[in-house]
């Protein structure tokens, strides 16, 4: 494990995109095993840069993420090997619509020959049942719903038994009444102590489930705090009036 029992460490990370725009500016951060961290803050702050950095979707302009010890900024590592250990979520499912529901979550482990076909489907079908979905494993996805259809990109990840989980506001696009089935699947990971990185408009579900809430706004960390701190009493004027306003 990583220094200090650390699973990410993130080392003074600045993102910038063509044309000068500072979408990440010194942003450093650890994440332990078994911890969940919200990212939370307004549109534009920089959140979901933070989170596809983690696993190099995006690549920092300059700083270093060390995962599992290994600093996979380095352009000799293999960063295709740590994103197996990396599970990621992302706002709009992602799923492949001509493979069905099974195809979906066994494709990467099998692919990858990290798990057999049979060995895959196993898995997968534990998964399924966990979530009451074992029903739908023949079906394709333009059949489910969006809560469904996200809860099944959950469980692909999983299926590539990864160390950490990372979520990019996975409930942002499912009607209101779909978002509850999935915070559900997140909490029984939490208990589970799956270590899982969210950014998040849900603030009750921060407050609830999260073990350390960061918040960001122009690209920075402003301020993190365990949810009952940051959100009772939050220090920074900025984290004040946005919460000001959310809560």
């Amino acid at each position: 494990m990583a220094t200090g029992s650390e699973l990410i460490r993130v080392e003074d990370v600045t993102k910038k995109f063509k044309g000068g725009v500072v979408a990440l500016n010194g942003c450093s951060l650890t994440i332990s095993p078994g911890e969940v961290v919200a990212i939370i803050g307004p549109s534009g702050s920089g959140k979901s840069t933070l989170l596809r950095c983690l696993n190099l979707l995006e690549t920092p302009t300059s700083g270093h993420i060390f995962f599992d010890g290994v600093d996979i900024t380095d352009k000799k590592v293999d960063i295709n090997l740590h994103r197996r250990k990396m599970g990621m979520v992302f706002q709009h499912f992602n799923l492949f619509p001509h493979k069905t529901v099974m195809q979906n979550i066994t494709l990467a482990p099998v692919t990858l020959k990290l798990k057999t076909e049979d060995e895959a489907k196993k898995r997968g079908m534990e998964l399924l049942e966990r979530i009451g979905l074992a029903d739908k494993a023949n079906e394709y996805p333009n059949m489910l719903s969006g809560g469904q259809k996200q809860r099944i990109a959950i469980v692909r990840a999983l299926c590539m038994e990864p160390d950490v989980m990372l979520f990019d506001e996975p409930t942002s696009a499912l009607d209101p009444e779909m978002v509850g089935e999935v915070l559900d699947l997140m909490r029984q990971l939490a208990a589970d102590g799956m270590t899982m990185a969210i950014v998040t408009h849900e603030m009750g579900f921060a407050r609830e489930v999260a073990s350390r809430v960061i918040f960001m706004d122009g690209g920075a960390i402003l301020e993190e705090n365990t949810p009952s701190e940051l959100f009772d009493h939050p220090q920074n004027p900025r984290t004040q009036t946005f919460l000001s306003k959310v809560l």
